[in-house]
């Protein structure tokens, strides 16, 4: 299916430039299987699969697909934690002509309900029941206000009712010369869209973005560039399973044949113990999954030795955070700016001064680009403050079934704008200051959450912190923060102010409340969700009479 924005021209030119091809995700898998088959590709805590064994996996299960009766183009949800089915049924629909659309696995009715509806998904993938909560029994329950949703796939080995088993699909065997010519025929080319990624819908329900078989491709060759990967390489998906740090995995490490390895709900423990098993070089993460893996008091006890790079992405790394992460672990972070909307790349370099790796997010890698604008759309003087603007090969196509909100956010000739808030030094590097959004402004001026939140993080009692916007009568707004403490630690309003103040921070900026709590809520099991936040100091000022 052809995306919203890409057109004739548009397709011509990122051909002509080399940075397109005729590869595909698929494709690559397939090509991995021939010159490494016997190596291994994808493993999680319950399977290992072989690039040869992945290959056969997922053309049975392209061809389970249609011969279920799922059509070229219908849509396949996949809510599943970190499984290695996740990885491969990437390839299998790609290879089915089939939409993908991956869903964060802790979704419940309200939004699942929604999210199918939208999609008119013909079928949906599932583990049945996954700790404790019984997917297929929500399912079952919403089906009959779905009538697209033909079909309930489940993770299970055994499949009852309605439902029909992955693992079934995946032993059935077909005629080769069938196969290749049932899938040669369904297969998505480089500029059709094959994936339907969903936004975080902080602001809301999710949006829904179109991402071709040749803007993965070409993201997953930046990304190899950038981590210099070989075949000999481990990447450890970490992050949520709808994607965010895990696309460095999903993308990069078939381009070079590196086994993915797959966690399958995030815990500190557990992240620590899958890096150690599977000698992972490469770990996939959050800064806010950093911060729990720090806060483990058996860390010290485990071999990381094989790692090479934590590439960190989903929300900003704060400076101190990553200075923490970088001596604790002994390798260095790479901080990553993305956003499901556009799929654009900007990151920082390994080779880069540990400076240029934490105070900034880097250059456009995969052939971006980059510009700060003012309100206009004007370009800024470095140094300037303004939003962020990407484009380029790896760029989602718009948003699905939505043509007015893709030409709101795109501009003709190919920019998105980020809604964050940013500006270039000297270097050519890109300093993150915040989420437009996240802005707070009190009484006419200007308070940037991420600059009070890197101070914060450096306090020695400090484990995570987020800073938000409450309302207030005379000032429109002041600043609260959110601050989960070191394990034994306690952490007063006093000790914060004097913190700031010895930083030389203006008055202004100062947080005027401080809430003590346990986490951090996350959106999309990832960044904090100050949408939350927010709502809970409006709740307790009014609670207050504030």
């Amino acid at each position: 299916m052809k995306p919203t924005r890409y057109t004739p021209e548009l397709i011509t030119e990122y051909v002509e430039k080399g940075y397109w091809d005729s590869m595909t995700l698929s494709r690559l898998w397939d090509i991995n299987a021939e010159k490494y088959p016997n190596e291994e590709a994808v493993v999680d805590s319950r399977s290992r699969f072989t690039w040869a064994e992945a290959r056969e996996w997922t053309d049975r299960v392209a061809m389970g697909l249609i011969e279920l009766g799922i059509d070229r183009d219908e849509v396949l949800a996949v809510q599943l934690p970190n499984f290695a089915e996740l990885a491969l049924l990437r390839v299998a629909a790609e290879k089915a002509g089939v939409l993908f659309a991956p869903v964060l696995r802790s979704l419940r009715e309200r939004e699942m309900e929604y999210i199918l509806h939208y999609l008119d998904a013909a079928a949906i993938v599932i583990p049945g029941k996954y700790s404790d909560f019984d997917h297929l029994q929500m399912v079952r329950n919403l089906q009959p206000g779905l009538p697209r949703l033909k079909y309930i796939i489940v993770t299970d080995e055994k499949a009852t009712g309605d439902a029909t088993g992955l693992p079934g699909l995946a032993r059935k065997t077909h005629d080769r010369d069938l196969t290749k010519r049932f899938l040669d025929a369904r297969r998505f080319d480089r500029a059709e869209f094959s994936l339907i990624a969903h936004t975080s819908g902080t602001t809301g329900m999710p949006k829904f973005v179109e991402f071709s078989a040749a803007a993965r491709v070409v993201a997953g060759k930046g990304i190899a560039k950038l981590l210099d990967l070989t075949q000999e390489d481990v990447l450890a998906a970490l992050g949520p399973a709808s994607g965010g740090p895990n696309n460095g995995a999903y993308y990069g490490g078939p381009v070079v044949g590196a086994k993915l390895a797959m966690l399958e709900v995030f815990q500190a423990r557990p992240a620590l113990e899958l890096m150690q098993k599977e000698r992972v070089t490469v770990a996939c993460v959050s800064p806010a999954h950093l911060a729990m893996m720090l806060a483990e008091p058996d860390f010290n006890t485990y071999d990381l030795s094989s790692l090479r790079y934590l590439f960190s992405a989903g929300a900003p790394l704060t400076y101190e955070l990553g200075k923490e992460t970088e001596a604790r672990f002994g390798r260095p972070v790479l901080n990553c700016l993305g956003a499901v909307d556009c799929g654009a790349l900007i990151a920082t370099s390994p080779h880069s001064s540990q400076e240029d790796r934490l105070l900034t997010v880097g250059k456009p890698i995969a052939h971006a680009e980059v510009k700060i604008a003012d309100e206009q759309g004007g370009e800024v003087p470095i140094g300037e403050i303004g939003e962020i603007y990407l484009r380029g090969p790896s760029c989602a196509g718009g948003y699905f079934k939505d043509a007015e909100s893709t030409w709101k956010a795109w501009s003709k000739d190919g920019w998105f704008k980020m809604g964050d808030l940013g500006k270039m030094d000297s270097k050519g590097n890109l300093v993150m200051v915040g989420r437009k959004k996240d802005l707070i402004i009190r009484g006419g001026q200007n308070i940037y959450p991420l600059e009070v939140e890197n101070m914060l993080q450096g306090h020695p009692k400090v484990a995570g912190v987020a800073v938000v916007g409450m309302p207030d009568r005379v000032m429109g707004e002041k600043a609260c923060a959110f601050v989960v403490p070191r394990p034994g630690q306690t952490f007063t309003f006093p000790e914060m102010v004097a913190f700031l103040k010895k930083g030389k921070i203006a008055s202004y900026k100062l947080p005027e409340r401080l809430e003590i709590i346990d986490r951090i809520p996350l959106a999309a099991e990832q960044k904090p969700d100050k949408k939350v936040l927010r709502a809970m100091i409006a709740e307790k000022l009014k609670a207050e009479g504030k």
